[in-house]
């Protein structure tokens, strides 16, 4: 049984943040110890929500009891989200690093959520320069969607080739793996959406059809980040854990849809993480 830390934000109703990813982890046979950033009454896509938002000093205080318990050599990953400022920030990066002093083989997967296409940035300002400048070079696995790939990168990505570059210009810069959770481009099918996973040993490419969800529901990207690293850690294959994470997100999507639901339908679905109905093949692309 692997042990993974989760570091993200919490809402009370609705799967985002740690209620999209601690489920999916415990479903596929990992112990999720979870630290909330925030508390929310739902996420912030209903455009109302009620809560707190936790402070540096209390996540901090909460790692130091952990740490307490002497859980950290045991640790296999630390899977952050949501960081909400920078004095945050700073205290997953040092949480990274003081897993690592505990257990040299623990990988830390950073999920850089600061924006998306349409949408633009919606984090507050100073934490994309620092998610930039110091958590990738802490992160042993990334997952940004594609907007953040293109920010972290300072490239455009139009096509698969542009994929390939920014991901292989984002390794270079720390991370050994680096997952686009979301690849929408102009040498590809339109009704398809992609996932595209990249370590130095090669690079490989899922595609699945893309469903008319609308609005489209919030917390795919933490949900995503999650069902990875819990396959990925299970025998260290890119090209397995992703065409996993692609059969487990789209029967996500599928019965959302079916359930006619705005909030991810993970309950439901959840058979479809350990066994699912259908499965995509990852094609190496390099």
């Amino acid at each position: 049984m692997k042990t993974v830390i989760s570091i993200q934000s919490h809402v009370a109703y609705g799967y985002v943040g740690n209620r999209a990813a601690v489920f999916p982890l415990q479903r596929l046979g990992c112990d999720a110890i979870a630290v909330n950033t925030v508390q929310f009454s739902n996420h912030t896509g209903y455009g109302e929500w009620t809560g707190q938002v936790f402070t540096a000093e209390h996540v901090a205080d909460l790692m130091d009891g952990i740490a307490a318990r002497g859980v950290l050599p045991t640790c296999d990953a630390l899977l952050s989200g949501y960081m909400g400022d920078v004095g945050l920030g700073q205290v997953i990066v040092e949480t990274a690093a003081r897993l690592k002093a505990a257990n040299p083989r623990a990988v830390y997967a950073c999920d850089p959520v600061m924006g998306d296409v349409g949408r633009g940035f919606f984090v507050r300002p100073g934490l994309p320069e620092f998610i930039r400048d110091h958590a990738v070079p802490a992160a042993d696995l990334m997952t940004p969607n594609q907007f953040e790939l293109e920010y972290l990168t300072g490239r455009t990505v139009e096509t698969l080739d542009d994929a390939l570059a920014a991901t292989a210009s984002l390794r270079e810069r720390g991370p050994r793996l680096v997952l686009v959770t979301s690849l929408t481009r102009k040498d590809a099918d339109p009704g398809h959406i992609e996932m595209l996973a990249d370590d130095r040993d090669g690079a490989w490419l899922v595609s699945t059809p893309r469903l008319p969800l609308d609005p489209p529901p919030n917390g795919s990207g933490d949900a995503v980040a999650a069902l990875f690293l819990a396959h990925y850690l299970k025998a260290f294959d890119p090209a397995d854990a992703l065409e996993q994470a692609a059969a487990a997100i789209y029967a996500i999507f599928q019965t959302t849809r079916r359930m006619g639901t705005r909030e991810l339908q993970l309950i439901a679905a959840q058979d479809e993480f350990v066994n699912p109905g259908q499965r995509f093949t990852a094609t190496r692309v390099r």
